[in-house]
């Protein structure tokens, strides 16, 4: 009646339990074809919808795939089932996942629309790379500090554009301090500090 997915490590289990097909149980890949392949497979057996666990980002793929093919996906917390005596397979798991969904035990996770998952990934990702780009910045203080030059004890932001063209004259190979310290904005010399 109803199918359960279990992600394997490279490959998902499908399940449901109806004499609609002679193999209820089927392994799939999880390349896009072979995952479209499992949803046409389930539209061919007359499944509407499909229950499966939540493990990391690993779903993702499979529930966008099939919610583009209008089944009513349910996205199962696996804390929620995973403390049950006896699962010791993916077939276990399945049956289990399968019977608590056909009967109505199963509690799906909150999924918002398509375009504001696409809105939140990109602002996770930004948010990412912001925090990769200040320990990269902490990384440029501290071979700065190394080589003895103490840019960023003058100018607060040593990524600002003072301080990056400052970093790229010294990394074009110019050494000379007086001609350094005339690159700087007049207005970012602390007062009773030099910058070189």
């Amino acid at each position: 009646m109803l199918p359960v997915l279990i992600l394997a490590l490279l490959k998902f289990m499908w399940l449901y339990r109806n004499d609609r097909d002679h193999t209820p149980v089927r392994r799939f890949d999880t390349f896009t074809t072979d995952l479209h392949a499992a949803a046409k497979w389930l539209k061919s057996c007359g499944i509407t919808s499909v229950a499966m666990e939540s493990t990391g980002v690993y779903w993702i793929p499979v529930f966008q795939i099939l919610e583009s093919y209008k089944f009513d996906v349910v996205l199962v917390n696996a804390r929620h089932v995973k403390n049950v005596p006896g699962r010791k397979t993916d077939v276990q798991a399945c049956q289990w996942l399968q019977y608590l969904h056909s009967v109505g035990l199963l509690r799906g996770s909150y999924r918002p629309p398509q375009e504001i998952c696409a809105v939140r990934s990109l602002l996770r990702h930004r948010d990412g790379l912001v925090k990769t780009a200040s320990s990269h910045i902490l990384h440029m203080q501290k071979a700065l500090t190394q080589m003895n030059l103490q840019i960023h004890n003058v100018i607060s932001d040593i990524t600002g554009v003072t301080g990056l063209l400052i970093i790229d004259t010294i990394l074009s190979g110019e050494r000379n301090p007086h001609k350094l310290a005339a690159l700087k904005n007049s207005k970012i010399l602390r007062e009773g500090c030099r910058l070189f």
